[in-house]
């Protein structure tokens, strides 16, 4: 039997609550299979289990917040053989216990009168458990319907097959009000008698958006104060000409449909993912003191969110993507960080970094790094400055690489090589 725990999704958080179960006693879970939704301070989770089994126990309910590492469910292994039950007696099975035998007498037997029957009387028939109700939410609904507190089963969905939106969350929560405003008035207290002491009695509320910003705001906090005190960073910086990759990425869509075309994000993290092959002290993780290299890459992307802050999914496997593949996994990426709805594996496995600030106009950033990642890359925004080559100065788009590493685990040399790789595949764009 495994215990399926609340998971650590991210070095910034210490908790989480159980909004949803997808899982139920008795079903077969298979590794990778959403189980759970859970809220945190920055988005609502979509949680992955881990290993194979058939569910045994939910241990927390649903609205419950419990800390990380916290026994969610009971997983027992499908070649594990179910404990059996010691069968509970039924009417049937009741005996009167019989007389002792009677002692060997001289006197007459006198007979007994016999014993009463035994009244069997069946148990009451229970009533069936009301069929749980299955909702259709958007995750932009769910996540109102939070920052409101509204109870999603009180609300009738309108959207297609009678999905929840925004709008039916918003309706629910000022129908809610105008119903309690007058409940309100009519529960008024008296006046205060003269000389009576007046007692304040501070209500819990539902969290505002405000709220979770704030919340979220001290989660990165801690995370980037944490980095700080226990990361050594040392920081590097490189200009790549930037000329081949953005020329082969005109004419590339030039053949595409506007919808299919690619942007030069995905040739960034291409590189960044083929360079960390060559170059293996960027990718893993710091644990326990000690460094453990990662043999997948998975590229933590950092987007800022439209309520402020920012988090940072990881796209798994970005060495062994095409970079159609990598651009239709960072739309959807995006689409579903600005839904508010991401899953565990891709907050908890990224081990590396990727910023890029160019779209706000910034030329160079310096980042921190995630622990317990141990290395952030940085890309700056493109512009043309004067570029000399083979003699020859002219124009050319330049871009600002740099590079936050730990140096317990590498040192400016091996990061120098880093950095110089990912200039390297960047000049030369149809490799990748």
């Amino acid at each position: 039997m495994a215990e399926f725990r609340m998971p650590a999704l991210g070095a910034d958080m210490d908790s989480g609550k159980i909004i949803e179960w997808r899982i139920k006693p008795g079903d077969k879970v298979k590794r990778g299979d959403i189980v759970a939704l859970v809220d945190t301070d920055k988005a609502t989770i979509e949680v992955e289990v881990f290993e194979n089994g058939i569910v045994e126990s939910i241990v927390v309910p649903e609205g419950e917040t419990v800390a990380v590492g916290t026994a969610l469910a009971m997983i027992r292994g499908e070649a594990e053989a179910v404990a059996p039950r010691a069968p509970s007696p039924t009417p049937a099975a009741v005996h009167k216990p019989a007389p002792p035998s009677p002692a060997p007498s001289r006197a007459p037997l006198r007979a007994e009168p016999p014993s009463p029957p035994i009244a069997i009387v069946p148990p009451p028939a229970q009533a069936p458990a009301p069929a749980r109700r299955s909702l259709r939410v958007s995750p932009l609904a769910m996540r109102v319907a939070m920052d409101l507190g509204v109870n999603l089963l009180s609300v009738k969905g309108t959207g297609p097959d009678g999905a929840i939106t925004r709008k039916d969350v918003e309706g629910a929560a000022q129908a809610a009000a105008q119903t309690a405003a007058p409940a309100a008035a009519q529960a008024q207290p008296p006046a205060p008698r003269p000389g009576e002491a007046i007692k304040v009695v501070s209500m819990p509320r539902a969290p505002a958006a405000g709220d979770r910003q704030a919340a979220m705001r001290k989660a990165i906090a801690a995370a980037m104060g944490r980095s700080k005190r226990e990361i050594p960073h040392y920081y590097l910086g490189t200009q790549i000409d930037m000329s081949a990759a953005m020329e082969w990425l005109r004419a590339e869509n030039l053949n595409r449909p506007v919808t299919n075309r690619l942007l030069y994000s995905a040739l960034l993290l291409k590189a960044v993912a083929i360079a960390v092959r060559q170059i293996p002290e960027m990718n893993g993780y710091w644990v326990d003191g000690v460094f453990k290299s990662s043999a997948a890459i998975h590229v933590g992307v950092a987007i800022s969110l439209r309520q402020g802050g920012l988090i940072a999914p990881a796209i798994h496997d970005v060495d062994k993507l095409s970079l159609d593949e990598i651009m239709v996994s960072l739309r959807e990426l995006v689409k579903r960080v600005r839904a508010g709805i991401l899953r565990s594996s891709e907050i908890a496995d990224a081990t590396l970094t990727v910023t890029s600030l160019g779209e706000q106009g910034v030329e160079t950033v310096f980042g921190i790094i995630y622990p317990p990642q141990v290395a952030l890359v940085g890309f700056g925004r493109i512009v043309e400055r004067p570029w000399a080559d083979k003699g020859m100065v002219g124009a050319r788009p330049v871009m600002t690489a740099t590079l936050a590493a730990d140096h317990r685990v590498s040192d400016g040399h091996r990061g120098g090589l880093f950095l110089a790789a990912i200039d390297r595949i960047l000049r030369e764009p149809q490799k990748l």
